[in-house]
Parts: C-alpha cells; sequence; structure tokens
C-alpha cells in the first residue's frame, strides 16, 4: 500500500498571524492547479519522519521540524494508499520551488481562498483550529 506524508508548515507571519504554507501542483495533469501541503511517498524501510524530511529538503530546499501528526491517518481520495500530515516548523532555509510552480502562505480564514487537492479537504477543519492557536 502507498504511504504518502505532509508537512503542514506553520509560520507566525509579519502582521502576528498563524500561517500555513499552501504549495500548487504541476503534475500529474489531473492534479496540477491543485493546491497541497507538500510531501511524498514513504519509501520501503523509511519511517513517516525520515521521508517527511527527504521530501521537503527536496521540493523546498527547507530543513523542517516536526512537532508530531495532525490527526490520524486518511485515505488518499482518487488514489490508493493512506496518507498522514504532520505539523512542522522551518528551522532552516527559506522555502523554494522546486515541484511546484506556486506556493502561498495562509491564514485560517484563507484556507478557502484556494482549490485544496480532495485529500486535503478533510483536514482543513484541524488545520483551521491550529492556525487560531496563539503560541506562548
Amino acid at each position: 500500500m502507498i504511504r504518502v506524508v505532509a508537512a503542514v508548515i506553520v509560520r507566525t507571519g509579519p502582521e502576528g498571524q498563524r500561517q500555513v504554507l499552501a504549495c500548487r501542483r504541476t503534475h500529474p495533469e489531473a492534479l496540477a492547479g491543485k493546491w497541497e501541503f507538500p510531501g511524498g511517498k514513504v519509501e520501503p524501510g523509511e519511517s513517516d519522519e525520515a521521508a517527511l524530511h527527504r521530501e521537503i529538503a527536496e521540493e523546498l530546499r527547507i530543513e523542517i521540524h516536526i512537532d508530531g501528526p495532525l490527526g490520524g491517518e486518511l485515505p488518499m481520495i482518487g488514489g490508493p494508499g493512506v496518507w498522514q500530515p504532520y505539523i512542522a516548523t522551518i528551522v532552516a532555509g527559506e522555502p523554494r520551488l522546486v515541484d511546484h510552480d506556486a506556493m502561498r502562505w495562509l491564514t485560517s480564514g484563507e484556507l478557502g481562498d484556494v482549490e485544496w487537492l480532495a485529500s486535503d479537504v478533510p483536514v482543513m477543519a484541524d488545520v483551521a483550529a491550529l492556525l487560531r492557536v496563539h503560541p506562548d
């Protein structure tokens, strides 16, 4: 079974609001133009955390800290397998477009401004709640 991990990368924006990074896909054609949380497939023998660190380094050229899972694993809508979102923060670098053609930092009120992949939609309420929490 295919297992995918994704990073729900959170930061505090310039106006003090918490934001999450959304990236727009370029492929495959059926998914091009849709927005997602960056990540990718877990290779055989690889842990979720190792896969997520590798995928984010490859896709965005940054290093992240994984804070923990955001809920449980979910089915990939329209494809075989499951995916697991993880809450993360950037510890080194600035995101660069490698596999995507656009990225946006979104507040909880802006989550509906982009067309998300169908598989990502079920976590939007949890992401919105995460963004409304103020860090101590």
